[in-house]
């Protein structure tokens, strides 16, 4: 394999970050090192969960395992799905419990107590863009799926994921990777002691072409993080800084009959013009301890985030001269807090919490463009969202085989919309309530039997609560509620057999009024229509002492409109059968060996069923070994060299020389061809 020059060059750079890396620990005072413990599946939570669809994966898990990005992280949750419809630098799409979510709607995602979800953003509700995060700074990823939860308000229909930063460092060590492809990444992690407490810092660098005939994604991503950790008083509390910032080129989804017709290939683009530049910048504190008669814990952060994004994804269908590509612009900074207490009370536990964020976004906005050179605005706008949540939560055990869960949750928002359409201005409020139940039975040490409830919700767009004027056809638009409803039921058991096998299963059903998403790529908001969701989840965990780690889960989802429609009541774009299987050994002289399969079945693309996906199926393989200090990997991802899809859709567009209504046609992501990525890291 040969390495370009430019990876050349950034290797370098990642043997320059080796020895600051090595400088720093060389000059911290020598100590002994702490028990690790490490977290993960293996740990039980019979007897704590309150239902079967929760969990926590930690570090030597998460390491274990070959990934292809960073989104991939969220498919440690059972059942759920990352892929990708553009450049590498976009938020990944996701699918989970027969939604299609997506950048991030109905799904939850914070990192420390910092929401990752932008509401009212520039392309899409939710936005959940996890670029920023190093995986290797993870010390716990835990999720929780389903509406049942007291402490998690917006976003969280179908689930949450909460992603812990490590305090500091029990090695230091520095990766460099080189790839097919143009691809290169460096990445460094240490921690030193500073004033008695951690100084725990990590920088990451990435490049990458990409495999595209027509179009160079020419990545150029830069992360850095530095948490400072300690006792503080009675507890432990830290600051935290983390910088990101990226940009990239894209080869976004392209129409079947192009490449039937010879056009471009299954890895051209129609348009090479198109990428985007992004940003996050934040500063972030807290603090955990016992106070109040019990355990408290607060959390303040700021956030700086940036995004200008370029598309096109129907080429001429709306203006045959210049084309139909796109801008999407959003510039915000993002304040919050959150505050929780806990007390023990005999055969009670009782949680109380408040969560407060107001998103000041100075601009969000819709652009015609050529070539990136902006044509016209469809809107601009400048937005104000605040809200407010407050929860109580109870845990009664009436012996050693019953407990209980009650919770209630109260969210208040207040949106203010100043639109570069006078119309289109206003202001808006609205709150909602939630309540939440479980009911768990032990019949057994090693067995849990769950029964949960909950109703939750997801919230609109801010400027489709005060939208008058349809910004591209001028035509009146209908308001739309501020906050979504949403409902979910679920019977589960979780079973536990020491340190060797433990397993879930659940059965679930999930309701949602609507469905109304408000649609960046075209400023104006998509009605759409009440939906029920029923599925069951298996997932099994075995681990063979300490040489073998295998599981599997599988998820199968029916998900359909509740109403009326002659059009048809599927759900476009819900995937009704996902499965994903992994194997992990562990071999005499420091051998390592995974194999991670995931498959997501075909899926309907329009209501009526009659056009549907294909189904896709990947395997990614990794052999290390480890040699004193040393660790070096290979990975081979997509190693079957499949050329499945990460999606598709259904939509009409329009290539030069066809009919001025467009075609109605399948656009697909291909995914990426089998590659090899050598990875070399060292402990220090």
């Amino acid at each position: 394999m040969q390495i370009p020059r430019h990876t050349a060059r950034w290797l370098g750079l990642a043997a320059s970050m080796a020895s600051a890396g090595a400088l720093a620990q060389s000059t911290a005072t020598p100590e002994q090192l702490d028990t690790v413990i490490v977290l993960g599946r293996r740990a039980s939570l019979v007897g704590e969960a309150i239902s079967a669809s929760e969990g926590e994966v930690g570090p030597t898990e998460i390491s274990a395992r070959p990934m292809l990005r960073t989104g991939d992280l969220l498919e440690f949750v059972p059942g759920l799905v990352a892929t990708q419809h553009s450049g590498s630098g976009k938020a990944n799409q996701y699918f989970l419990r027969g939604f299609n979510l997506d950048h991030g709607t109905d799904f939850a995602t914070w990192v420390d107590g910092m929401p990752v979800n932008m509401r009212t953003h520039g392309h899409g509700q939710g936005w959940t863009d996890l670029n920023f995060l190093i995986p290797e700074t993870v010390e716990t990823l835990t999720y929780r799926k389903g509406t049942y939860y007291a402490d998690v308000g917006d976003f969280a229909s179908t689930g949450s994921a909460r992603f812990a930063i490590a305090d500091k460092a029990t090695q230091g060590e520095v990766a460099v990777t080189a790839g097919e492809h143009g691809y290169a990444r460096a990445v460094v992690v240490d921690s030193l002691q500073v004033g008695g407490r951690d100084l725990y810092f990590a920088g990451e660098l990435q490049q990458g072409d990409g495999p595209w005939t027509d179009i160079d994604e020419d990545v150029r991503k830069r992360n850095a993080l530095v948490r400072y950790s300690g006792a503080v008083g009675t507890g432990r509390g830290h600051v935290m800084l983390m910088a990101y910032r990226n940009q990239w080129n894209s080869p976004d989804q392209i129409p079947e009959r192009a490449v039937e017709a010879g056009l471009i290939s299954e890895f051209g683009s129609l348009d090479t013009t198109v990428g985007g530049e992004s940003s996050r910048y934040s500063l972030s504190t807290g603090w955990e301890g016992p106070a109040f008669g019990g355990q408290f814990r607060a959390d303040a952060y700021v956030v700086k985030s940036t995004l200008d994004l370029w598309s096109d994804f129907t080429y001429f269908l709306d203006d045959p001269d210049n084309g139909d590509q796109f801008e999407q612009v959003d510039d915000r900074t993002l304040y919050g807090f959150s505050a929780s207490q806990q007390w023990d009370a005999g055969k009670q536990h009782w949680r109380v919490g408040v969560e407060g964020r107001f998103d000041d976004i100075g601009e969000v906005g819709l652009f015609r463009t050529r070539d990136r050179a902006r044509l016209s605005t469809v809107r601009d706008d400048a937005v104000e969202e605040g809200s407010l949540g407050v929860f109580v939560a109870q845990e009664y055990r009436f012996n050693d085989q019953w407990r209980s869960y009650l919770g209630v949750r109260r969210d208040e928002y207040d949106f203010k919309v100043d639109s570069s359409l006078a119309a289109n201005s206003g202001d808006a409020r609205d709150g909602r309530t939630s309540y939440k139940g479980s009911l768990a039975y032990r019949p057994s040490q090693a067995l849990e039997l769950y029964a949960s409830y909950g109703t939750g919700f997801h919230s609109n767009d801010a400027r489709g609560t005060t939208i008058r004027v349809d910004p591209v056809t001028g035509d009146p638009a209908q308001r739309v509620d501020a906050l979504v409803p949403s409902k979910g039921y679920e019977l589960g058991s979780r079973m536990y057999l020491g340190d060797r096998l433990q397993a879930t299963l659940a059965a679930w059903s999930l309701h949602l009024d609507s469905e109304l998403l408000f649609v960046g790529d075209a400023g104006i908001t998509e009605p759409s229509r009440p939906s029920q969701r029923r599925g069951v989840e298996l997932g099994v965990y075995w681990f063979g002492g300490e040489r073998y780690v295998a599981s599997f889960e599988a998820s199968r989802t029916n998900a359909r409109f509740t109403d009326t429609d002659a059009v048809g009541n599927e759900i476009p774009g819900s995937i009704p059968l996902v499965v994903s299987a992994g194997l992990t050994g562990r071999y005499a002289h420091g051998w390592t060996a995974t194999a991670q399969l995931k498959h997501f079945g075909a899926y309907p693309l329009i209501e009526d069923g009659s056009v549907e996906s294909n189904g896709s199926t990947l395997v990614n393989l990794r052999v290390g070994r480890e040699w004193g200090r040393w660790t070096f990997n290979a990975d081979l991802l997509n190693a079957l060299d499949s050329d499945d899809h990460d999606i598709d859709y259904l939509y009409a567009s329009r290539l030069q020389g066809e009919p001025a209504e467009g075609v109605e046609d399948v656009h697909f992501h291909v995914f990426a061809p089998r590659s090899l990525r050598l990875t070399a890291l060292l402990r220090f």
